[in-house]
């Protein structure tokens, strides 16, 4: 984080972005996410599924590189919810965020000195 960053924080001056308007429904292979959650689309969403994802607060990554820290839905929970009917969304979504968990970042449980 360089100087300036380290001064907007300290200051309290950064705002929270606005959520950006809802896109396309995005391909398989792309990543969505909603505040700190991420969902990897594993295969074509319908359009139903897609707009209940949106209604929740989904959007679509499209910016590189993303270096924000998001906790990652299983896509075991991802597919479930996928295969659902229509009616079991919400509940299976509630329970896919409640198992999403944090990706460790690269070298974190490294101790300095010691390879692994």
């Amino acid at each position: 984080m360089g100087a300036y960053d380290a001064f907007r924080t300290l200051l309290n001056i950064r705002q929270r972005r606005r959520r950006p308007r809802a896109g396309l429904k995005p391909a398989p292979g792309a990543r969505i996410a909603m505040e700190d959650f991420r969902i990897t689309v594993q295969r074509e969403l319908s359009d139903d599924l897609w707009s209940f994802l949106v209604q929740a607060g989904f959007r679509e990554i499209t910016y590189r590189p993303d270096r924000r820290r998001y906790r990652d839905v299983p896509p075991s929970q991802f597919a479930a919810m996928h295969d659902a009917p229509a009616e079991k969304w919400r509940a299976l979504l509630v329970r896919a965020l409640k198992e999403a968990a944090k990706r460790p970042r690269a070298g974190a449980g490294m101790l300095p000195g010691r390879a692994k």
